[in-house]
């Protein structure tokens, strides 16, 4: 489904924080902890679908952490699968016979929550829309050799609020139109122009670039004003 699974740590050899380990990430993750010595501290769901939490059990277990989630997304990790369209179920089920096993040890996260983990700073901002419980993470600075237009001062994981020109489907289960614009207006558009912003899917852009050609995100900072 090609959903971004991202590794955050301040150098190699360190901790580090793994966001949205989704489908057959399992053995390149491995992988990448290996050749950059990295150990996980914690993984951070950015919302509760089964395409961005599908290895969440086998990687907490693997490195005996927790997997953190918001509140509002919580109940999703009980069967992820049974949240999907009938049609999109059955097609996953055919490709995907593995039973699931929601973690050990969940903790639920708040809007507004601060956590310092792997020495990362991380602030948690519930932007419901695409699910009840979709977040975003910021954390101040951003990685080495990144650019767009300009010097970046933070980095934003936006899960599936916020892509490259567009944002996240708002017809699923738990999906609101109304509660995705309220979130694009009140979470998004106040981010600095400044942020990087690494999203669920595709690639990797800055609000100042969405701020200037998200037909989405203009469109409901408009209603605003």
């Amino acid at each position: 489904m090609a959903t971004n699974c991202y590794l955050v740590a301040t150098a190699p050899g360190e901790e580090c924080i793994v966001v949205d380990p989704g489908i057959g990430v399992v053995d390149r993750l491995a992988a990448v902890l290996e050749e950059h010595r990295l150990r996980p501290a914690a993984v951070l769901l950015t919302h509760g679908h089964l395409d961005h939490v599908y290895s969440v059990t086998p990687v907490c277990g693997a490195h005996g952490v927790a997997a953190s989630v918001h509140t509002d997304d919580r109940y999703r990790l009980r069967d992820p699968a049974s949240l999907l369209a009938p049609e999109l179920r059955d097609m996953f089920l055919q490709q995907f016979t593995e039973p699931w096993r929601e973690p050990d040890d969940v903790v639920e996260l708040a809007d507004g929550q601060r956590l310092t983990i792997a020495n990362l700073d991380v602030e948690v901002l519930h932007a419901p829309g695409h699910t009840e419980g979709s977040v975003m993470f910021a954390i101040p600075g951003a990685p080495e050799g990144t650019s767009g237009g300009g010097e970046l001062s933070a980095t934003v994981l936006s899960g599936d609020v916020l892509f490259a020109g567009s944002i996240g489907r708002t017809d699923l289960v738990g999906g609101s139109d109304a509660d995705m614009r309220r979130s694009l207006r009140e979470k998004v558009w106040p981010l600095d122009d400044a942020t990087l912003v690494l999203p669920g899917h595709g690639p990797a852009t800055t609000i100042r670039q969405e701020r200037a050609t998200n037909p989405y995100l203009r469109d409901a900072a408009e209603v605003s004003a």
